[in-house]
């Protein structure tokens, strides 16, 4: 059953109406990009130690660009994505992506020298980067209204458990090393000659499974009818909710596109309200990034040996970040849809923001073991159930629908380019500055992120795509 909103003229389903067995299937296939993405971005910090000894890096810069450099790749497949995916569909987009993040990770575990590490890690970006805003754009376009936020959440849940699986991975491959043991006995290693290598290569797996599966799920019923294509954008719609929710969504995106078919991104920025959604929507994806977590996921190492633990202590408290961080995200899985958007991300910059000037203290009176990890966990916590997850959701529904693939590729181009702006400079700021001071300066970053959104971003919770559009103007 489904009720019709006279004065919207969108469809959603009634109230209880359960989501279908089969957009719960697709958007599973689609969120193993996002687990991809999450695994590709942390298996580096657990093999950082091994990698850095086998290849002699001991310079802050080098360790910097090392960490850094799939950042460029993202870059670059983030602002692919948008071609791709509007010209071609996003399910091909998605096919490109998962073929890249198997051939790179095969072939960062073969790496013989430091460049051509840096270059299949670059590669990997470009997937990394493809995958950011295929897969929540791609859940976004074949959700109703009701449970929307619920499956992009579901994207976010795969990139934690990507996290978590590459920590998890990191930890049962890597073999203890002595406390103490200098970059030499390291390199020589099992570690540093062959158990980093199997931490990259693992990501194969989940590739394989990606490209196998693109075959079995629907292209999106939005860019099919952006594209003339009404009978087979029918044909989806009816396959994920039934002949009637397809009638009444098809109705809904024939309106939206009636006002202005075809239009380009450049055409769309030349309507100022269109022009605010895109830089609001590059402010919540810079905002993401600058919140500063990231780097207690890049750099654990570092982090938790200037609280006193060993390399074997620090990756299994690794592991219990990502386990934390997994479980905050089912949080948000519960409240996405009841408390909003708009709410979560207030309470996740005013809490992060308080989160790391405790933490920045800690740091500054010299304080070690459990209380800088408990501070550390509560951080992760809080970004799990709020900026991770509501980020992607609220980048997956504010963009118009003439142009979504572009907008969605200038705003994770922009979260991309401030990851690389975060993970380059906090090895050179924790250098110059010193971890707490650091910590201090996200503060001041996520208080900002607050009034941000406070003043520019509306709730979204509840309306259909189409519904999200007509609000704007």
């Amino acid at each position: 059953m489904h009720a019709i909103d006279l004065d919207a003229g969108t469809s959603t389903p009634s109230h209880g109406a359960s989501t279908p067995l089969t957009v719960w299937l697709a958007a599973a296939v689609s969120a193993l990009g996002g687990l991809l993405f999450g695994y590709d971005w942390v298996v580096i910090g657990g093999a950082k130690p091994f990698y850095e000894a086998a290849f002699g890096i001991v310079a802050p810069e080098t360790q910097a660009w090392a960490m850094s450099c799939a950042l460029v790749g993202c870059l670059v497949g983030a602002t692919l994505s948008g071609a791709l995916s509007d010209r071609f569909g996003r399910k091909p987009a998605l096919i490109v992506a998962a073929v890249i993040f198997a051939i790179s990770s095969v072939g960062t575990g073969l790496a013989g020298t430091f460049d051509a590490f840096v270059r299949w890690r670059i590669l990997g970006g470009v997937a990394i980067g493809m995958a950011s805003a295929l897969s929540p754009m791609y859940i976004a376009e074949i959700t109703p209204p009701n449970s929307r936020g619920k499956l992009v959440c579901c994207n976010q849940i795969a990139i934690v458990i990507g996290l978590l699986g590459a920590q998890i991975v990191n930890m049962l491959i890597a073999r203890p090393v002595p406390a103490g043991a200098d970059p030499a006995a390291i390199a020589a290693s099992w570690n540093g000659t062959t158990g980093w290598r199997w931490m990259f290569a693992a990501a194969a797996v989940p590739a394989v499974a990606l490209l196998i599966g693109c075959f079995f799920i629907p292209e999106s019923p939005r860019w099919l009818a952006r594209r003339a294509r009404w009978e087979d954008a029918r044909r989806v719609l009816a396959r994920l909710g039934g002949n009637a929710y397809a009638d009444l969504a098809l109705q809904d995106i024939r309106r939206a596109l009636a006002g202005a078919p075809g239009r380009s991104l450049r055409a769309i920025l030349r309507e100022p309200r269109f022009r605010r959604v895109l830089l609001i929507g590059i402010g919540l994806a810079v905002l993401q990034q600058w919140c500063g977590i990231n780097v207690i996921f890049n750099y654990a190492q570092e982090i938790f040996a200037s609280a006193g633990y060993t390399v074997s202590a620090t990756l299994f408290n690794i592991v219990i970040t990502g386990a934390v961080n997994l479980v905050f995200t089912l949080v948000a899985l519960g409240t996405v849809e009841h408390w909003g958007r708009r709410r979560l991300l207030l309470i996740g910059c005013s809490s992060l923001a308080i989160d790391y000037l405790l933490l920045g203290g800690a740091y500054l009176l010299d304080m070690k073991g459990w209380p800088l990890l408990m501070l550390v966990m509560i951080a992760i916590a809080i970004y799990g159930m709020t900026l991770a997850p509501v980020t992607w959701v609220a980048l997956s529904e504010i963009f118009p629908g003439e142009a979504r693939g572009a907008s969605m590729a200038v705003a994770t181009t922009a979260l991309w380019a401030a990851c690389f702006l975060l993970t380059y400079s906090f090895p050179l700021l924790n250098a110059a500055a010193g971890t707490g001071l650091t910590f201090w300066m996200y503060a001041v970053i996520c208080s900002i992120g607050f009034f941000f959104v406070f003043r520019t971003l509306p709730e979204t919770k509840g309306k259909s795509l189409e519904q999200i559009e007509r609000d704007w103007t």
